[in-house]
């Protein structure tokens, strides 16, 4: 059984927030808190260690109590920038990602991708969601990854040969999907705010 301690949870808050006007998304509001903090609070629950990846605005990130790391690739490259930032930078055997902006995500995220890792002998669990929208089809969602450290090596020769797609990358390994469709999952779970109306909205909710 892989242990909490042996996870470190990163929040990927690099993005240019262009969908949102360019503002810096992580420190938008939600319920009373930047969206970031937010969501470092619900990973920091599920496990041992916490990082933040951000790209601006770092002394206010710095203030969540997480050590802060750039990405080590330049112009906003997307995700994967963020996981191997994470890679680089983790001290334990496992990193589990999850974007700044999906403020509801599962409580139990990190146990039952680990579960699932452990389970199938996995390089990397992601998550798969139910769609909020109709018809509500499970969707895998590659932004939510619990990775084996051990994968730094592969990450780094797919980005310096100029690969930016998650999907591309983790299909070269053995990559498990755990859906999160269960009855008492909540469907709003990885609902992303991309625009500030959206995020209001998820606050509403």
């Amino acid at each position: 059984m892989i242990d909490s301690s042996e996870i470190t949870g990163l929040v990927l808050a690099g993005g240019r927030g262009s969908r949102m006007g360019g503002v810096d998304k992580g420190l938008q509001n939600f319920n009373g808190m930047p969206l970031a903090l937010h969501t470092a609070l619900r990973l920091q629950a599920q496990t041992g260690h916490m990082m933040i990846n951000a790209n601006r605005n770092l002394s206010a990130y710095e203030s969540f109590g997480a050590p802060v790391w750039p990405d080590v690739l330049a112009d906003y490259p997307g995700p994967l920038a963020g996981f191997l930032t994470g890679l680089e930078r983790c001290e334990t055997p496992y990193l589990v990602t999850t974007p700044c902006d999906t403020p509801l995500f599962p409580l139990d995220l990190v146990m039952r991708l680990a579960q699932a890792l452990e389970r199938e002998q996995a390089e990397i669990a992601m998550a798969a969601g139910r769609d909020a929208a109709p018809p509500a089809a499970v969707r895998t969602q590659p932004v939510f990854c619990l990775l084996r450290v051990t994968l730094l090596e592969s990450l780094v020769a797919f980005t310096h040969s100029g690969g930016r797609k998650i999907d591309a990358w983790t299909a070269q390994h053995k990559t498990v999907v755990v859906p999160f469709d269960a009855p008492d999952d909540d469907p709003r779970a990885f609902f992303n705010a991309n625009t500030l109306a959206e995020l209001h909205s998820l606050e509403r909710s």
